[in-house]
């Protein structure tokens, strides 16, 4: 979109390829040639960015400040808006390698907690002693009651 005739200025909306889930980022540059445009730079701005960090949008004006400089002396927006362009496709692709890799982390996370659960507590002759005794405990237990069941029926038995 062309903002302005005297110094020229317009503005450039890149998107990147749709990704996964068709999520793309997207920004938009503003371009102002300046008067020795094209053996001097043009002045450029991010002024809108979808889906981009800061760390991101640092990326792409330090990749516009060195594209700029290597394309001194030649018509050079196409290579800048090209340039950005691959560098959102980059983006996109570690998002989406950033989501494997968290999926990744997560699945071995619960992996690692099922095994746990699975694997128990490894048995020493202290724990075992301990369990035998309280199992022992237990049996006596239900032994007294049974028998305190058995002199109750039998009280209560008429005899004849």
């Amino acid at each position: 979109t062309v903002l302005s005739e005297k110094p020229t200025t317009f503005t450039i909306t890149v998107t990147s390829e749709a990704g996964e889930n068709d999520e793309t980022v997207q920004t938009t540059l503003k371009f102002t040639y300046r008067e020795k445009y094209p053996d001097e730079t043009p002045l450029y701005e991010i002024v809108s960015q979808e889906n981009l960090d800061d760390n991101d949008v640092m990326d792409i004006i330090k990749l516009l400040e060195q594209q700029a400089e290597e394309n001194l002396g030649m018509v050079m927006i196409f290579t800048l808006v090209s340039a950005v362009q691959e560098k959102l496709n980059e983006i996109v692709d570690q998002i989406k390698t950033r989501r494997e890799e968290e999926k990744k982390q997560k699945e071995r996370e619960a992996e690692e907690e099922e095994k746990q659960r699975f694997h128990g507590t490894p048995v020493t002759i202290e724990n075992f002693l301990n369990w035998k005794a309280k199992f022992d405990a237990e049996l006596l237990e239900i032994k007294r009651k049974k028998m305190k069941e058995e002199e109750q029926a039998g009280k209560n038995k008429l005899s004849g």
